[in-house]
């Protein structure tokens, strides 16, 4: 079994990665005269073993942040440094989607091959960068376990409740070990006991080797029970303009934390800052 690594001081540590002054038009279409300016003057760092939320307003540009630290996209100006390095601007001729294994995303959609078993999924990163060694094989196996997906191994997605499929993605990421793991909206399709449960699931999960974690989120009890920072984007173009810090003790009661002190307080202060950047009206 797992246990969980020792306490990080993020503020106390360098940026693993940073954003900086990153910029994102999409070109003219539908009969637009000018291209659709989503993302200008976004600037963030993440420490190693942070676990950062974003919100913000519907369209403000959330997603498009995350590809564009994925390597699925390219933006129209501003760098992406990792441990120091840059590893995209608008110059970028060629994209890596997941900066050569650094980078693990976790979408929406659970993304498992249905011809494939469970254990096979969560393996097929590992095979596809040939580092599927005993090692790698017994720390994905204690993932199973953590994720209570035991005895569910020899299961095809078919057979397996949208939480599972939802940890078994999870559990696929983390078991290739990349440094920083994005996520985007994850568990916005999931009932809300079952939401609960996964925050659980996944606090427990991060707590074993405290990867980097940047969390796309629309729930702002959702953003406050995972994150070590709540950061706000304003509406599109979409810049970073608030930032919140969690400060609810660690390991948190998942279930018990709208009654914690200093909750409704911060849930307030981050509705209003979100509230400032609903769309504007005709």
């Amino acid at each position: 079994m797992l246990k969980p690594v020792s306490d990080i001081a993020p503020d106390r540590a360098e940026p693993l990665l940073e954003v900086r002054d990153l910029a994102r038009t999409f070109g003219a279409r539908d009969g637009r005269a000018a291209g659709l300016n989503v993302i200008e003057g976004l600037s963030l760092a993440v420490t190693e073993g942070e676990f950062v939320t974003v919100a913000g307003p519907s369209g403000s540009g959330k997603s498009t942040l995350l590809n564009m630290i994925a390597q699925t996209d390219r933006p129209t100006a501003g760098t992406i440094r990792l441990r120091g390095k840059t590893i995209m601007d608008a110059s970028t001729s060629t994209l890596t989607p997941g900066w050569h294994c650094q980078i693990g995303y976790v979408t929406q959609e659970d993304n498992l091959l249905p011809w494939r078993r469970l254990e096979e999924n969560i393996l097929l990163p590992l095979r596809a960068q040939r580092r599927l060694d005993d090692a790698a094989r017994a720390r994905a196996a204690a993932l199973i376990d953590t994720a209570g997906l035991a005895g569910f191994e020899r299961f095809y997605p078919h057979e397996l409740s949208g939480g599972m499929r939802k940890r078994a993605s999870l559990v696929r990421t983390l078991a290739y070990d990349p440094p920083v793991i994005l996520m985007d909206e994850p568990f916005g399709a999931l009932d809300a006991q079952t939401r609960t449960e996964l925050h659980a699931d996944l606090l427990r999960l991060w707590s074993l080797r405290r990867k980097t974690i940047i969390f796309v989120t629309h729930d702002i009890t959702e953003a406050i029970a995972l994150g070590d920072r709540v950061l706000v984007l304003s509406r599109a173009p979409a810049r970073v303009i608030d930032e919140f810090r969690v400060d609810l003790p660690r390991p948190r009661d998942i279930d018990g934390l709208i009654a914690a002190p200093g909750f409704a307080r911060l849930y307030e202060s981050i509705r209003q800052a979100l509230a400032r950047q609903a769309p504007r009206r005709a």
